[in-house]
């Protein structure tokens, strides 16, 4: 029991640490590194995003060190090798996207449209230069097509919110899309999280009764070719996310299976 209410303190200091970076940030570092380098936005979105890479690494590395969980990375050197890919995940917790940019230093997102008009966050995902979903789709596709050729990877979650335990998962056809328009290959990663915890379900405070492990596996590259060679792209979108669909089903069921 003891042990439980260290990881609720420890739970509510990681999201206060959280809370407080991520305003320091958007008004205090991040402006004057658009001082620093008013000339160059290139050179500005690579310091900020080479920074969110060890901050959130730095963040991680706490979690683990206060005892809220352990991250287990299966093949991770597949991610901090990958370039200009497409990097799919499904979104089994909150801290998903935080522990895939800890790994990859090179990574873009793509960010709801509500972010951009947060007072405590729009001035963090614009200094990084993140794409808005709510772009005019031939903008959205060019800027995803740019992030590609500057050797970028992009981070989607398909289902495009966190996936609710016990129930099955839904894929939009967004990465699809993106993958086939822009002609890049397709990286699957699969996260697991067990005992559950940080879900959309439950609120920070309810902790699992252990410390949960937060496992990564990153799968081989889908070469997206052969969808390439449809009559229509309308088509190919559509057979690459029922794929996609399938082969993360596949995959969840059989590590969820009992040996």
């Amino acid at each position: 029991m003891l042990s439980k209410y260290w990881r609720i303190l420890a739970t509510g200091s990681a999201f206060f640490i959280f809370g407080i970076g991520g305003i320091i940030l958007s008004f205090l570092i991040f402006p004057l590194l658009k001082l620093r380098y008013f000339n160059n936005e290139t050179k500005r979105r690579h310091c900020a995003r080479k920074m969110i890479h060890k901050i959130f690494k730095s963040f991680v590395a706490y979690m683990v060190f206060v005892g809220i969980c352990k991250v287990d990375i299966v093949n991770g050197e597949l991610l901090k090798s990958a370039r200009g890919k497409i990097l799919i995940a499904n979104h089994p917790s909150l801290i998903d996207v935080v522990v895939l940019i800890s790994i990859i230093e090179n990574a873009d997102c793509v960010v709801k449209a509500g972010l951009w008009k947060n007072p405590f966050i729009k001035g963090v995902v614009s200094s990084l230069g993140y794409i808005n979903n709510e772009e005019d789709p031939d903008t959205f596709i060019r800027d995803c097509q740019n992030t590609f050729k500057e050797g970028n990877n992009l981070i989607l979650f398909p289902e495009g919110t966190r996936t609710t335990p016990g129930k099955n998962m839904v894929f939009r056809r967004g990465a699809a899309n993106i993958a086939l328009r822009a002609e890049v290959d397709v990286l699957p990663v699969m996260l697991y999280v067990s005992p559950t915890a940080l879900t959309k379900e439950l609120a920070w405070y309810q902790v699992p009764s252990k410390r949960f492990t937060f496992k990564l596996e990153v799968k081989p590259i889908l070469e997206v070719e052969n969808y390439l060679a449809a009559e229509t792209v309308s088509n190919s979108v559509r057979k690459l996310t029922r794929d996609l669909l399938g082969y993360y089903n596949k995959e969840l069921n059989v590590h969820e299976r009992p040996n």
